[in-house]
């Protein structure tokens, strides 16, 4: 009996072990495809940013935005119809995502990530015309310190965050209706509401997302899908993106500095 207690507290011991690797290698993955994404989104925003604007009078179409001349591509993006495709598209994708996820290979997965990535930053290409560039950078600077550590703090904490999740999603549908409805009212102070209200949910979830990504891990390794886990790595570098993405415009909302 006593051997049988020995050879199964020394299994036990050697699964926990796996999995701790295993959790590691897990969320290194997770880390390492959200920064991979948060690369091509800033380099393709800095590159359509570069194609919109034109010191060239005669290169120029015969549009201003804000005081910035631009070619006949940022008139097309910024000035017509097209940028509500652009706005809207990356959001169509994040839905898709979540409904095809099940169908796609690890693989595509990571693939299909990497299009959004670059999709989000023709979409966030706008900023560079809002915001000073000096300013751009340093928020970006303030939101990796935030989420490094919100992150951290969902990682190693032994708090359970599952009830904050439910709150956190009402939370982005209620910002959501707030925008919309400020899209027509342009009120400034309910502007800083919604960004000052935007940053806590977002840290909220960024804790809360790096806790779920960790336990859905844990849950799912000692079933040994490893097909699932490979898709699951890009699914919770998708949340983190989004969170560390949301949290970089409503902080640049309020503290960014205007062209």
């Amino acid at each position: 009996m006593a051997n049988y207690q020995s050879v199964r507290t020394a299994s036990t011991e050697a699964l926990g072990a796996r999995i701790d690797a295993g959790l590691r290698a897990h969320m290194n993955k997770v880390y390492g495809t959200m920064s991979v994404g948060m690369l091509i989104t800033a380099l393709a925003a800095w590159a359509i940013a570069g194609l919109a604007v034109t010191n060239d009078p005669s290169q120029a179409a015969a549009q201003m935005q804000n005081g910035t001349m631009l070619t006949g591509l940022g008139a097309a993006l910024y000035g017509s119809a097209l940028r509500w495709v652009v706005m809207l598209a990356p959001l169509g994708m994040v839905l898709f995502f979540g409904a095809a996820i099940n169908r796609l290979s690890a693989a595509a997965a990571q693939v299909y990530f990497w299009v959004y990535a670059a999709l989000m930053g023709v979409s966030l290409s706008s900023i560079f015309l809002v915001y000073t560039t000096y300013s751009i950078a340093q928020v970006f600077l303030i939101t990796a310190i935030a989420f490094a550590g919100l992150s951290l703090y969902g990682y190693t904490t032994k708090r359970n965050l599952s009830g904050m999740g439910t709150f956190l999603m009402m939370g982005v549908i209620g910002l959501i209706v707030a925008m919309i409805v400020n899209i027509f009212l342009q009120s400034p102070a309910m502007m800083f509401a919604i960004s000052s209200i935007g940053v806590l949910i977002f840290a909220g979830l960024t804790a809360y997302d790096t806790q779920n990504i960790k336990a859905t891990y844990v849950a799912h390794a000692h079933n040994g899908d490893t097909e699932w886990l490979g898709k699951a790595a890009i699914m919770g570098a998708l949340q983190l993106y989004l969170d560390f993405i949301n949290m970089f415009i409503f902080l640049l909302q309020l503290f960014g500095n205007r062209e």
